[in-house]
């Protein structure tokens, strides 16, 4: 049995990750097996609850999977666990126009598994009004139950006191205070945090922010809040997406790094078998693979690395010319006939597909997308529906001659669109697949 928390906040930049990230790191010192979860399409802040439970971390979106893949992956995240700890994205209740439950809100993941709330609570510039708060999130969903609060940004032992004496009258415990601080920040960029594997010390920083939470908030009384998830056998799904091949290439570094760990696991459990290789170490796809997947990540910052390694290249075009190879959003930009990065200056790409993408022209394209094929290929059938999702600043300056790769809509219900390229065995656009629709 499992024991789960959801740690959420009212809106986005309340603290949450440093709470989750503390709390995870905090917990795994005391001896505790915990595992983190994370609420939605991020495909960064997993490698950070790994890095800091010791446990595999997973994504869980409400929008993209079906409840029962939700549960299962979430059970098998949290297999030999005693508590896992999911942190939300956005606010707890910000979702898109859906069927009940089915929004991407955090709130649907936490009703699902029934995971109770503990809020994080951003009281700067405020203080009793920090109540009025908690009683509307408290109210707002009768599935939901705000177990406790965090405050956060507290800037003074009056302040503090003033809030939690507030928000206690309602009956909700407030159970820590973080000062305001930014001793304990992690880096940022362009699509959120730096990357785990990139972040400078990231073991002095998990042990930082473990210090900072243990020694604001009230360790033991957080752990008693957790109760038992509902959860389905793990495994007891079928895979989010079918394994694009027996033996897949992945391609793996600081450049191609956005690949959901509920992928991996699933084409793994399914019997296929991943081979890595680094594009910016100049490795070419292994030749004894069947399919080649580049995943996103940041080609923009390596372009010049990335033109220059000239056995990747070929050694791609080689597998592509037998094999299928697929790019998402990163990828599919390193497939195109060049990139131009920040500065204006542009980089020959891989050139198997006709898409020329600019960095320098950059516009922010975030959100939820479902994709039906037009053809046949690694990641379906044609006619095939999957849902995903788009998270980039890099535009398309050239089209190319490529016929489509799918026919995409939002989950506004925008008219669907042509989107992607392909080209014999070669497929990619900017689209994150998460499962089948």
């Amino acid at each position: 049995m499992t024991d789960g928390l959801m740690i959420a906040a009212p809106r986005s930049g309340s603290g949450k990750t440093t709470l989750t990230l503390g709390l995870l790191r905090a917990f795994r010192r005391r001896g505790a097996a915990v595992v983190g979860l994370k609420s939605g399409p991020d495909y960064i802040d997993p490698a950070f609850h790994a890095a800091a439970s010791g446990a595999p971390a997973v994504n869980l979106d409400s929008w993209a999977m079906p409840p029962p893949l939700l549960m299962s992956l979430a059970a098998e995240a949290g297999a030999g666990r005693a508590l896992a700890l999911c942190e939300a994205s956005m606010g707890l209740f910000d979702g898109v126009p859906a069927p009940a439950g089915r929004s991407g809100a955090s709130a649907d993941v936490a009703a699902l598994l029934c995971l109770p709330i503990l809020l994080a609570l951003d009281v700067s510039g405020q203080a009793q009004s920090a109540a009025a708060v908690v009683k509307g999130c408290a109210s707002y969903d009768g599935r939901l139950s705000i177990a406790g609060v965090v405050l956060n940004r507290v800037g003074s032992e009056r302040h503090r006191s003033l809030a939690a004496q507030a928000i206690e009258a309602l009956g909700v415990p407030v159970l820590g205070a973080l000062p305001r601080s930014d001793a304990v920040a992690l880096p940022e960029r362009h699509l959120g945090l730096v990357q785990a594997g990139e972040t400078e010390a990231l073991e002095a920083r998990l042990e930082a922010m473990a210090d900072f939470v243990e020694a604001h908030v009230q360790i033991e009384r957080i752990r008693a809040l957790a109760s038992p998830m509902r959860l389905s056998a793990p495994g007891s799904a079928a895979p989010a997406l079918p394994p694009p091949g027996q033996r897949i290439a992945l391609a793996s570094d600081a450049a191609f790094s956005f690949i959901y760990p509920h992928l991996l696991s699933g084409w793994r459990r399914a019997g296929a078998e991943i081979a890595t290789f680094s594009p910016l170490a100049d490795a070419p796809p292994p030749a004894d693979c069947d399919v080649c997947w580049l995943p996103g990540g940041y080609p923009e910052l390596h372009a010049g690395r990335l033109a220059a390694s000239r056995r990747f290249r070929d050694g791609l075009s080689r597998f592509a010319e037998t094999r299928p190879v697929h790019g998402e959003c990163g990828g599919y930009m390193a497939l195109g006939v060049s990139l131009v990065d920040a500065s204006g200056a542009s980089h020959a790409m891989a050139g198997l597909l006709g898409v020329t993408t600019s960095f320098a022209k950059r516009r922010m394209t975030l959100g939820y997308r479902e994709a039906r094929l037009f053809a046949d290929g690694p990641l379906g059938r044609a006619g095939a529906v999957l849902k995903g999702h788009e998270f980039h600043y890099a535009t398309v300056v050239e089209a190319g001659g490529d016929a489509p790769f799918a026919l995409v809509t939002d989950a506004y219900g925008a008219p669907p669109a042509p989107a992607g390229s392909r080209r014999g065995r070669v497929t990619g656009s900017f689209f994150h697949a998460i499962a089948q629709g």
